[in-house]
């Protein structure tokens, strides 16, 4: 018997997928025309989750950088789009993606001060300058000082349609970060990445650009953030900077991510929705809520370390094929 070995990158799934989310995201797009707005506003505020998640495991659990201070890129998003869209006069929507780029343009900088940090200290470096920046935009009489500021630029748009128009906002947000997520992990950049958390020094040895692809994805991922904080204004209309730059946006990130399954693409997406029905649900219990959240939390790192989407699938199958397989196949050998 001759035994083979056939490489190949997802299962017969994975071909079958592609078009049930196309028919998936589909039926989202048409969904302001069914559903009411109290249930739009309801999938923004997922989408929003979702994105979030989506961009703290790509930098902690692709990219081995646990950081507790990713706030301050969702609060500059958020800041910047007021500022953008009311005080420059630019489209709303306009001001959303350049939100999003000014978050990358801010962080390609500010990297080359936290990686001076590793470990423990490079998660509350990043967590002490959110603070600063948090405190640096209170003493901005422009943008609302300690108070706020409103954002104005739909006043003359009517609810109905500001509602649709900030859901599909959103839809394009996630399928922009869920494609480029997957995009980045099927590529170079994400197998280096991949190489960096597992082993640091070995993956300097065998020739690959620790800083550099590091720094590649801590750009990314403040874009990311950017943009939901551009998508969290947008909602609420207006920004708070004890609100926007609260560490409790980090606390949620984790808590989604470890839940759903760290350095999976599903996990986070699992996570997020998990943590968002048990926000709705709990949300009147008050203290009970954070309780409930904790023990849960205890729980599933006791039970399942891997997360839920890891001890669902047990690394059998994957929704998102970007990872290769090595199959075994044997065949009879001729006379």
């Amino acid at each position: 018997m001759e035994i083979s070995y056939v490489v190949s990158r997802g299962t017969r799934l994975n071909k079958v997928l592609p078009f049930i989310f196309a028919a998936l995201l589909l039926a989202l797009v048409a969904l302001p025309k069914v559903l009411a707005i109290p249930y739009q506003v309801k999938f923004v505020q997922a989408f929003i989750l979702i994105i979030l998640a989506t961009m703290w495991n790509l930098l902690a659990g692709f990219g081995g950088l646990v950081s507790i201070g990713q706030q301050a890129f969702i609060g500059i998003g958020a800041y910047s789009l007021v500022y953008i869209s009311d005080i420059q006069g630019i489209n709303p929507f306009v001001a959303l993606a350049l939100a999003a780029v000014l978050c990358g343009v801010f962080a390609l900088p500010l990297s080359f001060l936290v990686f001076r940090l590793s470990g423990g200290y490079f998660a509350i470096g990043t967590w002490v300058i959110a603070e600063i920046i948090k405190l640096f935009v209170v003493q901005v009489k422009t943008l609302g000082g300690g108070s706020g500021i409103s954002l104005g630029a739909f006043s003359g748009m009517g609810r109905e349609t500001r509602i649709a128009a900030i859901y599909w906002s959103a839809l394009v947000a996630i399928f922009l970060t869920l494609l480029s997520t997957i995009l980045l992990m099927r590529s170079k950049l994400g197998l280096a990445l991949t190489a960096i958390r597992d082993d640091e020094t070995a993956a300097g040895v065998l020739g690959v650009n620790v800083l550099r692809n590091r720094r590649s994805v801590f750009v990314m991922v403040s874009m990311g953030f950017g943009l939901a904080g551009g998508l969290i204004a947008m909602s609420n209309l207006r920004v708070q900077p004890d609100d926007i730059f609260s560490v409790n946006y980090s606390a949620i990130m984790i808590f989604m991510v470890v839940i759903g399954g760290l350095g999976t693409i599903e996990g986070p997406i699992f996570g997020a929705i998990i943590y968002y029905f048990l926000q709705d649900r709990l949300k009147d219990y008050g203290t009970w809520y954070l309780i409930i959240l904790g023990l849960l939390g205890i729980a599933i790192v006791s039970l399942a370390p891997e997360g839920l989407w890891g001890w669902i699938s047990r690394n059998r199958f994957s929704l998102f094929a970007t990872k290769y397989r090595i199959s075994q196949m044997s065949k009879e050998r001729g006379a």
